[in-house]
């Protein structure tokens, strides 16, 4: 049996030790110990292991590795890599993509202008409000740069005129389910480039907000359809739209329904319960699934209510505070979507719902070739910084 210093390893080959040679690292060479483990793998690391008694390494206090755990002798510095991450993210920014689905008239576009409190829209992007219905569904999307507290978050708002307009609305959701997949493959074919970009621009659509009529009977067929065919491949957050227009009994009794309808069809809706990964996750997003689908009201007019200064609607019999908890679940939806599950939407998108379509194309084996830089997705890029 040959016995290998720690010194004299940094310049020994591991081709040289054998299944019986014991690695000798002198007291206080913990860090030594540590970076061998990573670089020469576990049989190397195991022999360190061994050596540890006739070392004298279980001498050291506790600063050994075990299964149950290390003791720190002093201070690392581990704990700075959230603030690591901060600055970088900071500097970088990051993407978020959110699509709207839903017949005209709905208030869409209103609705996704009250969440980020700014005009991000299509219609506030140049697009006419008098515009026609399109004969067939469009895909229409417009990027932002919002800042707020030293924070930029590029947002992409795809909107989707003319789905559900027509007379015959047979598979009016498959140009909807072939934009989705085709973000998919654009990020698939930048990801098997030889030479890939740093950074590869991400147009996946992360949540796609359908929004269902307050009609307070049942949902439309054409709305468990396209949720059940789309349900598999992209974060759907139903919303029950213009909910002032239903007494809070009608509200409650058409909730309950819809989520009784949306079981018995099978259809998962964000965030899925196969998804959350601890006991704390899963009491969390019980509470939200009870809660959904949200019933929400947009507005971007401001009204004096008490003295202050609100968003809401002004009907005869008064005004409709868009932020009250108790006038609906606008508040609800903001806190669910972008102060709390923001990230684990873009988590859930890449990890499952892109993996799912990487997976399929990869064994399909379709020759994936480089993305041609004209075929790259562009919109237009407005810079709207929010008021803290």
């Amino acid at each position: 049996m040959r016995q290998w210093t720690g010194s004299l390893l940094k310049c020994t080959s591991v081709s040289m030790l054998g299944p019986s040679d014991v690695l000798i690292f002198p007291i206080g060479s913990h860090g030594g110990s540590h970076s061998v483990g990573h670089g020469i793998g576990h049989s190397v690391s195991h022999a360190g292991s061994h050596a540890a008694p006739h070392s004298g390494g279980h001498g050291h206090g506790g600063s050994h590795s075990s299964s149950g755990g290390s003791t720190l002798l002093g201070y690392i510095g581990i704990d700075t890599i959230i603030e690591q991450m901060r600055k970088k993210t900071m500097k970088t920014g990051f993407d978020f993509n959110i699509m709207v689905v839903g017949h005209s008239g709905l208030g869409k576009s209103t609705l996704v202008n009250t969440l980020f409190k700014s005009q991000v829209s299509r219609r506030s992007a140049g697009w006419a409000r008098d515009e026609k219905i399109p004969k067939t569904v469009e895909i229409k999307a417009v990027s932002h740069v919002i800042e707020e507290g030293g924070v930029k978050m590029k947002l992409t708002v795809v909107d989707t005129p003319g789905f559900g307009d027509q007379i015959n609305n047979d598979n009016c959701w498959e140009p909807i389910s072939k934009y989705i997949n085709e973000q998919y493959e654009k990020f698939l074919k930048e990801e098997v480039n030889i030479t890939r970009k740093k950074r590869i621009p991400d147009t996946r659509v992360h949540c796609c907000l359908y929004f269902i009529s307050p009609t307070g009977h049942s949902l439309r067929q054409l709305d468990t359809e396209f949720m059940k065919r789309l349900s598999h491949s992209v974060n759907i957050i139903p919303v029950i739209a213009k909910a002032d227009t239903l007494t809070i009994e009608e509200r409650q009794e058409f909730k309950q329904r819809v989520r009784k309808e949306l079981e018995m069809s099978g259809i998962e809706f964000y965030p899925q319960k196969e998804f959350d990964d601890d006991m704390e996750d899963k009491s969390d997003n019980d509470k939200i699934r009870e809660a959904m689908p949200f019933a929400v009201v947009g507005s971007d007019k401001e009204y004096q209510v008490n003295g202050k200064r609100v968003l809401g609607r002004k009907t005869a019999w008064g005004i409709v505070e868009v932020e009250n908890p108790n006038h609906c679940e606008f508040a609800q939806l903001r806190d669910f979507l972008i102060r709390s599950h923001l990230q684990d939407l873009k988590e859930v998108t890449h990890n499952i719902h892109y993996e799912t379509y990487r997976a399929k194309r990869l064994n399909e084996n379709g020759g994936l070739h480089p993305i041609s830089s004209h075929s790259a997705h562009t919109g237009n890029c407005i810079c709207v910084h929010l008021q803290q």
